[in-house]
């Protein structure tokens, strides 16, 4: 047995003398009393942990842990207020930077490495996802007349799966004008779906030595330059390999050079997939199985919206939304770390459930990761009898 909570051994595996580094930078603690920006991250990580829906219940719950709070690196409890006010008022940022710190650090782990494709580049999948609001109250988050939205603009790096890059917007920003701005890595892979069929964004991902693979929609207007072989005995679901140039002059403005386009037919859906990319040297199949790998991403947006407090926000203010989606990525990259230190085969659902069940348990937190069925028990303690008579 530990002395120590789920959740405290949790808390204890985060770096502090790196968030500490931040909120000097930031200067979030300035002129702050008590509640300071270690003690707000560790409120916004049990909010997502116990998936508590409201500030009350993030006061309340801390409260409830047995004995007191400075093994979680806090002094007391916040009251609902406190968090309120530091939700609307500290800025977000420090939470953004703490997980590009945290990702730079665990994605070095060899439970983060996923060996799938024989090809050397980094690969990353880009899409977004809505995420639906009250406008009425939150009026800062337009999309429609009478509903409220932001989308998340992510760029997920295979290898474990967690974001690269997220840009926030409202509702109403194109997918292809949220990716403008997503940093670049020459040599990488980039891909994506029909909505970043955009031409000009193209075009300057393969300036700067990004290959992509990108399903093109189907009002593209191109000539057919060269068509290539396709493997005889083998990929019977490769419909065409060709080399094309856009006909449109429009878009040949935007996009001068050649492209490669490839059709593959998906059984499971019934349909025919047509992809261009600016790589002419791989094979058809691995085009192919590149696009396929991009449902990962969809999983991951499943995953963050079903197991994490994301789809409902405990602040209104646009800095309280960004703080509780910033904690949610925490969280989610220190349970697919905690995932990968485990020797038990955890489904990721399995196990934010079971820790949310034990947070205020105290049993040591690798025996429970590896063997969670097992009944851990303190060692009988030896007592000699002395002699009464």
């Amino acid at each position: 047995m530990s002395k120590l909570t789920l959740f405290a051994q949790i808390i204890s595996k985060l770096d502090r003398n790196i968030f500490k580094k931040i909120v000097q930078e930031r200067k979030s603690d300035k002129h702050q009393k008590g509640y300071n920006s270690w003690t707000h991250l560790v409120s916004m990580l049990f909010c997502q942990f116990a998936k508590s829906q409201s500030v009350r219940d993030i006061s309340n719950g801390l409260r409830s842990a047995t004995g007191n709070l400075n093994h979680l690196g806090i002094d007391k409890a916040p009251s609902k207020s406190t968090i309120s006010y530091q939700n609307k008022h500290r800025d977000y940022n420090i939470f953004k930077d703490y997980y590009f710190e945290l990702l730079s650090r665990l994605g070095q782990q060899a439970g983060f490495k996923r060996v799938k494709f024989t090809i050397k580049s980094k690969i990353f999948l880009l899409d977004s996802t809505t995420i639906s609001l009250c406008l009425s109250l939150f009026d800062w988050a337009k999309y429609k007349t009478a509903k409220g939205a932001i989308k998340m603009h992510t760029l997920l790096d295979f290898d474990g799966n967690l974001p690269a890059y997220v840009n926030i917007t409202n509702g109403k920003t194109a997918d292809n004008k949220g990716a403008y701005n997503i940093p670049l890595l020459k040599g990488s892979v980039i891909v994506a779906d029909r909505f970043y069929n955009d031409f000009s964004l193209l075009n300057i991902w393969d300036s700067k030595g990004v290959f992509f693979v990108v399903r093109h929609k189907e009002n593209i207007q191109y000539n057919v330059v060269k068509e290539n072989d396709l493997p005889e005995d083998r990929h019977p679901h490769l419909l065409k390999d060709e080399i094309i140039e856009l006909k449109n002059e429009g878009s040949k403005e935007k996009y001068p050079k050649q492209l490669r386009r490839i059709a593959i037919w998906d059984d499971e859906n019934k349909q025919v997939i047509e992809l261009i990319t600016n790589h002419f040297k791989w094979v058809a199949n691995t085009i192919g199985e590149l696009y396929k790998s991009r449902w990962q991403i969809e999983i991951f947006f499943r995953e963050i919206k079903q197991l994490l407090h994301i789809k409902s926000f405990i602040g209104t203010s646009e800095n309280a939304v960004m703080i509780q989606i910033w904690t949610a990525l925490i969280t989610i990259l220190i349970l697919k770390a905690l995932k990968a230190m485990a020797k038990f085969g955890w489904h990721l659902s399995n196990l934010v459930a079971f820790i949310r069940l034990n947070l205020f348990v105290k049993i040591v937190l690798q025996l429970w990761l590896d063997n969670p069925f097992e009944e851990h028990k303190e060692p009988d303690e030896i007592v000699i009898q002395g002699v009464l008579f």
